[in-house]
């Protein structure tokens, strides 16, 4: 029979202590969490490289190194004499069980929640924590959990789902739509002015859309940072396509003029339709082209 779960971890927990012995690797002993950040950072995009390969064995290792370097932290703090990784598997399984009542403190007759009350619940939950936890001297906020490293989309998506979790929030998706022209024309009037500078008015506007489309994308149940980074892949394919169209044909990209780039995008466009999902804006130079 093969080892259970709880053997095989402690493994992995005894070759984290092993490297970090005194007689163990110099580049782990010379870590610190500081240094460490972004590999747990580059181990979690890794991750989510491999969820969109679809490649069961790729998300396996994957997943593997950002176990690893969780127990890694855990180990440097445990030198440290802040805590375990026995205290952060703790820490995650209470949570789990206390922002899960509808499955661990569920009476007989309780109708069953949905996906979408199940998530209300738990945003009203962590809103509860955060509230109790400002009675300590470090005073707590609805949005203060929102961890400013986060990329600046998925940190929207997550205030906002903060500030609708306490009832600030659009009644519906069609009203975040209307916001969403009302920053645009502001977005335009402020073009149309010629405004410049980083810190400029058209900066700032340009914020407050990104902002509400955000919230669109929480208020449809999309994840933005995810749906972006498919955008983004696959614009870049359709971009390679065309410039090994023109490669192909013995010419450079940089030597082409828009419209020949327009002409080859429409038909790299019109070969991959229906197998890459919606469309994606190929350039800015033509105001009737849809992507």
């Amino acid at each position: 029979m093969s080892p259970g779960v709880g053997t095989r971890f402690e493994k992995l927990v005894d070759i984290m202590r092993a490297l970090r012995a005194p007689d163990g690797c110099p580049w782990d002993r010379e870590q610190t969490h500081a240094s460490l950040r972004p590999f747990l950072l580059e181990e979690t995009y890794e991750a989510l490289e491999a969820i969109d390969s679809g490649s069961p064995m790729q998300l396996c290792e994957e997943l593997g190194d950002v176990l690893f370097e969780v127990v890694f932290m855990s180990r440097l703090s445990e030198e440290a004499g802040d805590f375990t990784i026995a205290d952060t598997i703790d820490a995650i399984s209470d949570k789990l069980v206390r922002r899960h009542p509808h499955v661990f403190a569920r009476q007989d007759g309780d109708s069953p929640l949905t996906s979408t009350q199940v998530i209300e619940k738990w945003e009203t939950l962590k809103a509860r924590e955060r509230a109790e936890a400002g009675q300590s001297p470090k005073v707590k906020t609805t949005l203060s959990g929102v961890p400013k490293t986060l990329p600046s989309l998925l940190r929207a998506y997550e205030i906002s789902a903060r500030a609708a979790a306490v009832g600030f929030d659009w009644a519906r998706a069609d009203d975040v739509l209307d916001k969403i022209q009302e920053e645009v024309d502001e977005v335009r009037r402020e073009v149309e002015s010629g405004a410049t500078g980083t810190l400029s008015r058209a900066e700032e506007e340009m914020g407050d859309l990104l902002f509400a489309i955000a919230n669109l994308s929480r208020k449809l149940g999309i994840e933005p940072e995810g749906a972006l980074r498919r955008a983004n892949d696959k614009f870049t394919r359709r971009f390679e396509a065309v410039e090994q169209a023109f490669k192909s044909r013995g010419s450079a990209l940089h030597d082409a003029t828009l419209e020949e780039m327009e002409a080859e995008w429409q038909r790299v466009k019109a070969a991959t339709e229906g197998t890459e999902g919606a469309e994606v804006l190929g350039h800015k130079g033509h105001k009737d082209h849809k992507g």
